[in-house]
């Protein structure tokens, strides 16, 4: 059975091969959070997107690809995101990333606060950093693009299937949020990008973009 992006907590690991890369899916804690793995099948360096929770489970997605963890990104301040981002990173010694305007809220400060533009390199892959505002402040999302040509999409909570993240709490904005994922994700990346966020299933962008009106009239 080929890749679903369908995971659970305490169930095993999903598997995407992508040619220069190996994603590897996994879910933590009772709010199913994604933690992503991504593998340089040339070199064997692995990034892991957001050490949400269960230490030992992202170790266990670390040791299911090469066993080494040289980079690890915080998609965005919430507490579900980072509960496992210290031990990680300890038992590690990965190198921590996280968008500058959420890096101070961080329990573990990054070594590499990231802007809009720049880029994070994994071996020989390198990826994109689209900073989106509005779910919070700092929310960074990573595009990588494989050699056939798709784009891989990693979005934290702000975007999943169905709509952008939530911003009904105090310091959160829709209209920002909204404007951001519109301009730097829909109006950058054609219809085949794969998104990955934070929780629950994966979605293309071409399935999204019919709905983008709809989303703007109710506002989430």
């Amino acid at each position: 059975m080929g890749y679903t992006g369908a995971v659970v907590p305490a169930g095993p690991s999903d598997v995407r091969e992508l040619g220069t890369a190996t994603l590897r899916k996994a879910a933590v804690s009772t709010m199913h959070n994604n933690v992503y793995l991504l593998t340089c099948t040339a070199t064997g360096e692995q990034l892991m997107v957001d050490a949400a929770d269960d230490p030992g489970r992202c170790l266990d997605l670390v040791a299911e690809g090469t066993g080494r963890l040289d980079h690890l990104v915080t998609t965005h301040q919430h507490w579900d995101h980072v509960r496992a981002l210290e031990e990680v990173a300890r038992a590690t010694g990965a190198r921590t990333y996280a968008g500058e305007d959420d890096a101070d809220a961080l329990p573990l400060p990054p070594d590499v606060r990231l802007r809009h533009g720049d880029t994070v390199r994994v071996g020989e892959l390198t990826l994109d950093v689209v900073h989106l505002r509005g779910h919070t402040p700092g929310s960074v999302a990573l595009a990588w693009r494989a050699p056939e040509g798709r784009t891989h999409l990693f979005t934290g909570d702000s975007l999943f299937p169905g709509g952008v993240g939530n911003t009904k709490n105090p310091g959160q904005s829709f209209e920002s949020l909204y404007a951001d994922v519109v301009e730097r994700v829909f109006d950058v990346y054609d219809d085949d990008t794969w998104f990955y966020p934070g929780h629950g299933d994966d979605g293309t962008l071409g399935a999204e973009r019919p709905h983008l009106g709809e989303w703007r009239e109710r506002g989430w």
